[in-house]
Parts: structure tokens; sequence; C-alpha cells
């Protein structure tokens, strides 16, 4: 197979002499180059509106528009195009004028063909440079989403530089946000970053179990422990030796079973129920919870031990409503998914209107919600465009607001009240209402109430 041709440098030649452009054009032409030419600085626009070109080579005196003319022209159409510009030698300070305004250089007639070659290469590789620069720095300032995790704001991008880093480790990772957030997400980039992505990774909910099935399915059993182990069963750690497991929903772990977690992250050893041998296991530990763990540990709910053992590194998702600039991008990128999957959808985007109302929507189940509400807006459009009608009825009204009182308060008992509303939005996590309020968790209780019950 033949190797592939390279692509040639396109050049725009200008000059209203149509013997000297016609010189410059066939010897341009024999050093390999594209050459367009134009015999004035208005036909040389049309052109550059209508192309792009590599170099521009100019002439500076013209009949009509001159060659600074043209310069400012075409910087304002192509900030980027490198100029070269022609002048005869009682003219020089007009040349020299032309690259304090933005040329790249410029050559004083009579000139050699050669001369000009060399100048309008070394134009278009310095921009070329600087063109890489230009994207390396943008690479170095934004990082790249790791996959299925999407998310320009500053809060994401910390979150995918810190991923980046502890991926390639063997630490213990907890991942912490509200519900909905994507922390399964983010587990699943962190094994696939690391060394241990070609072997398993198992995903096990603890709060979907009762605490003497959780116990089996995490290290196991051997034939007879209980009544139905009619076989042995190896349990999900040994499962994932080699791997990761992720133990999603950590804080309704019952304390009993805290303990014998512990026993197997610090010893790296499994007994499943009912057996007398341990067996040596490899694997990451994450886990993921909704609650604040530090609560927990200060209510008896959790261990401290355990605690210390998941939180080497800790990864906090923020909320959606917290990352508001990150909903249009993920607006289009359920959308796609949707289209994908309902081909015979009419839906082919949302007006702005119904934009306006998703980015004024609180989201309480965050990026989940979002994605299942674009969902439903595919499945069941009837037009091409997605208008604010369409959408659900808690979406149609704007953002929430505290529900208004039926009598006069005092303040205490309004900040009571709202307090406890706030509580409500972020799912009973008093560490995530105690931030968006500003304050902390006691100046949070204080507010609920002598003993820090919410208000009915």
């Amino acid at each position: 197979m033949a190797p592939p041709t390279q692509q040639k440098t396109r050049l725009l030649l200008v000059d209203d002499d149509l013997d000297m452009l016609e010189a410059l054009a066939e010897g341009l032409g024999e050093q390999g180059f594209e050459v367009l030419t134009a015999r004035s600085a208005e036909a040389a626009i049309v052109h550059l509106s209508e192309e792009s070109f590599d170099v521009m080579v100019t002439d500076l005196r013209m009949t009509g528009a001159d060659g600074l003319t043209l310069l400012a022209q075409a910087r304002e159409l192509n900030h980027e195009l490198p100029v070269i510009v022609m002048t005869a030698y009682s003219a020089i300070d007009t040349a020299i004028e032309a690259v304090r305004r933005g040329a790249y250089h410029y050559l004083a007639k009579p000139f050699r063909i050669d001369e000009l070659v060399i100048f309008v290469r070394r134009a278009f590789e310095d921009t070329q440079l600087r063109r890489e620069a230009e994207m390396l720095r943008h690479a170095l300032r934004v990082q790249p989403a790791p996959p299925g995790l999407l998310g320009r704001s500053a809060a994401m991008q910390e979150l995918f530089r810190v991923i980046d880093r502890v991926a390639g480790t063997a630490a213990p990772v907890l991942i912490t946000g509200e519900t909905g957030t994507g922390k399964s997400l983010v587990a699943t980039s962190i094994h696939q970053r690391s060394d241990r992505a070609s072997a398993p990774m198992v995903t096990l909910n603890c709060a979907a179990l009762p605490e003497n099935l959780l116990e089996s399915e995490l290290f196991g059993h051997v034939r007879g422990a209980f009544s139905g182990a009619t076989s042995s069963a190896a349990g999900l750690f040994a499962a994932a030796n080699g791997g990761s497991i992720l133990l999603d929903e950590i804080g309704e772990m019952a304390l009993p079973l805290q303990a014998k977690l512990l026993h197997v992250i610090e010893r790296r050893t499994v007994r499943p129920i009912g057996g007398t041998k341990e067996r040596p296991i490899d694997v990451r530990v994450l886990a993921a919870t909704n609650r604040d763990l530090d609560q927990a540990v200060r209510d008896g709910k959790f261990r401290e031990d355990l605690l210390y053992r998941l939180n080497l590194v800790v990864l906090e998702l923020p909320p959606l409503r917290e990352r508001g600039a990150d909903i249009p991008v993920l607006i289009e990128h359920f959308l796609a998914e949707a289209l994908a999957r309902y081909p015979d959808s009419p839906v082919r985007h949302l007006s702005r209107d119904a934009q306006a109302r998703l980015l004024a929507h609180p989201w309480p189940g965050n990026v989940r919600e979002l994605a299942h509400t674009i969902e439903r807006l595919v499945l069941l459009g009837r037009g091409e465009v997605v208008e604010a009608a369409d959408l659900p009825r808690n979406l149609k009204a704007g953002a929430d607001v505290p529900p208004p009182f039926d009598a006069i308060v005092s303040m205490r008992d309004m900040q009571r009240r709202y307090a406890g509303w706030v509580l409500q939005q972020v799912d009973g996590i008093r560490a995530h209402a105690a931030r968006r309020l500003g304050i902390d968790v006691k100046t949070l209780a204080r507010l609920l109430g002598n003993d820090g019950a919410e208000p009915e």
C-alpha cells in the first residue's frame, strides 16, 4: 500500500502586479506549495472568508485597499494566520509598521524566490508550534474526565486530578456524596485506571441485604454453616482477589459485621462462615456512602478504627446544584444517550426556556435524576423541540422554595423551620445541610432545637 501523501501548505498570494503574481505563484508551486492568488485586498478577503490558508503573502502597496488594511482584516478573520508582506525598498518604514501590527516578516523587493520560501516555511512551522503549545497548555489546565464522568466545573476538575493521582496506588478510597452524584462511576474509574484493571471489580450494596446474608455474601460460607447452606460459597472478597471491591452504602453496615470487615482489611485474609482456615486475599477496598461517617462514629453507629482504615483518601462528590456549569454538558450527553436508545423519538433538542428551567432546578436526585428526566423527555416527546410545558410538573415552576408560614412566628422559630427544610432537601445528611447553610454541624443542631431533632 502506498504511503499517505503529505498535505501541501496552502498559500494565499496577493499582488496587483500580474507579472509579479504569476512569477511568484509559479516559483512557489514548484517548491511544493498549493498557491491561490488574488489581485486585490478585496478579493483576498473573500478567499479568507470562504477558505482556510496556512500562510498569506501580500504586497503592501496595491490599488484600492493597501496591505496594511488587508493585514488588519485578515487578523480579524484568523488571528493565527501568519502574514508575510512584500514592499519596495523605499517603503521599508511601512513594512516595519506592518510587522508591529502583527505581520510575521517583510521582504524588500527585489528578492529571490528561495528567500521567500525560507520565510514561508518558517512562518508555517512557527505557527504550528504555537498551536501545539497552546493545546498542551489547555490540556494541563483542563484535566481529562475519566470514562463516564463529565464536568468542567472547578470542583469536578479537582476530583479528576485526585482520581488520576490515587488510581495507580493500592490505597483504600472513601467516596462520599449525596445519592445520585456518581459514586459508583468514580469507583469504577479508579479501578479501570489502576494496575488491577484486568482483574475483577466486585460491587456490593451493604444496605440491600440483612446482616446474616451480607456476611455470607462478603466472606463466603462452607457447606452446612447455617440452615440452607447446601453447598460452599467463596464470597465476594475471594471473587475480587487481585482486583477491587466496592462496598456501597458502607454506612448501613451493622457494627458486628464492621468488626469482621476490619479484621479482613488488616490481616488481608478471609475466613468463610463455618470455616476453620483463613485464605489470603489481595483486594483493594473502595467504599461509598451518602452518610456523614464522622457523625456516625460520634453516634456510636460506626467503628472509628474502621473509618481510619477506609478514609486514607476521601473523595467528596459535589451535588449537582453546586456545579451548575456542568448541567448543559450533562444535558447534551444524556440527550445523545437517550436518542441512541430510542432512535424513533422525534426529539432533537430542548428549547431555551426548557433548559433554563432545568438549570434552575435544585436536583435533589443529582445526576441520576437529570439522566432519568432527559430519558423521559426523549421517550415521551412528541416534537422535535422539548418546550418548558413538556417538562415534568416538579420542573415547570422552577426551583423549590421553603413552604410558607401559616402565621407570624419568631425569628428563632423561623430559623428552626428553615434549617429543618434544608435538612430534608439533602436527605437528612447534617454535614451537607451545614455546608449549604455555611455553618458547622453543632450550630445546625442548635438551630434545629435543644435535642437536635428535625421539626415536623
